[in-house]
């Protein structure tokens, strides 16, 4: 893999700040279009953290909302990061544009946090388990392959050198690791992957049995809480958790503090009534025995 994150999270993060000094300085965005002589749809984009931003346009945004020279350097080198590409890109044809974003997120996270109701993990699947979904899921679809290789080089993430790898904490559904795909085999193989990958230092796995019962998890469905890291060399501050869900044609992307909010509570609830470590390896011990012959 790569060892460049991309550039999603500095653009994030400019814009964040470029729309918080526009605001602080009183200024609205249409007031902004006109003296910069932008449309107000550029002035958007740039805030929404959707593309590359010229530290050209970073400089005279700043000098109109009247922000300290030591706060203009930090946003013109946070301008100069939205160019780097992501590893992912290589793979455009199995990445929907929706499904960028959560890959930029992904890579320059600190912690996963995700709650898996139906599914293993896809960070921890095999790649026989992988290309077994689409089969289940839907039609035959040109890019399978190409989005299999694609997950697969996802999970270098958890044991990558630099920049230092994610934490990724897994709670998954006992319903998820019972749930046939691609036959016996395939999920012998799959559930042996799960004890294997729950030895890495950079993952914690825990089941939440069947017998707790409806929680949160089930009404909330899989999703992921993407937390990031705290500032570096003084540059901008830590960028907010973001909330991914996705589903069969898109996701969403939540970070207003009270949907992060929500989740954070059902990430608790969830958590309280899985299984620990230790147990959630002797039950995945337990299913794989129970497929076994004799």
């Amino acid at each position: 893999m790569a060892q460049d994150v991309g550039s999603t999270v500095p653009r994030r993060q400019l814009g964040r700040l470029l729309r918080q000094a526009r605001t602080e300085a009183g200024v609205t965005l249409e007031t902004a279009a006109e003296a910069l002589e932008y449309s107000r749809q550029k002035i958007w984009r740039i805030e929404c953290g959707t593309g590359t931003v010229r530290v050209l346009d970073v400089r005279a945004m700043c000098e109109l909302y009247r922000v300290p020279a030591e706060t203009t350097e930090v946003l013109r080198a946070l301008a100069v990061q939205t160019r780097a590409k992501g590893w992912w890109q290589e793979y455009g044809d199995a990445v929907p544009s929706w499904y960028e974003l959560y890959l930029g997120l992904e890579s320059a996270a600190a912690h996963l946090r995700r709650y898996d109701e139906s599914l293993v993990p896809d960070l921890l699947q095999t790649r026989e388990y992988a290309y077994a979904l689409p089969r289940a899921t839907g039609p035959e679809v040109p890019t399978r392959d190409r989005a299999v290789d694609l997950r697969m080089q996802r999970q270098r993430l958890l044991t990558r050198r630099h920049p230092k790898p994610p934490r990724l904490t897994a709670l998954v559904s006992e319903a998820a690791l019972r749930r046939p795909v691609g036959g016996p085999e395939v999920m012998t193989d799959q559930l042996a992957r799960l004890l294997e990958t729950a030895g890495l230092a950079t993952v914690s796995l825990r089941v939440v049995p069947l017998a707790a019962g409806p929680h949160p998890g089930a009404t909330a469905g899989t999703f992921v809480i993407i937390d990031f890291s705290g500032p570096r060399g003084g540059q901008a501050a830590r960028e907010p958790s973001v909330v991914y869900s996705e589903s069969l044609t898109g996701a969403l992307y939540l970070d207003k503090p009270d949907e992060v909010a929500a989740y954070e509570n059902a990430w608790r609830s969830v958590a309280a009534l899985a299984l620990d470590e230790s147990a959630s390896t002797d039950l995945i011990k337990s299913i794989i025995a129970e497929g076994q012959p004799g």
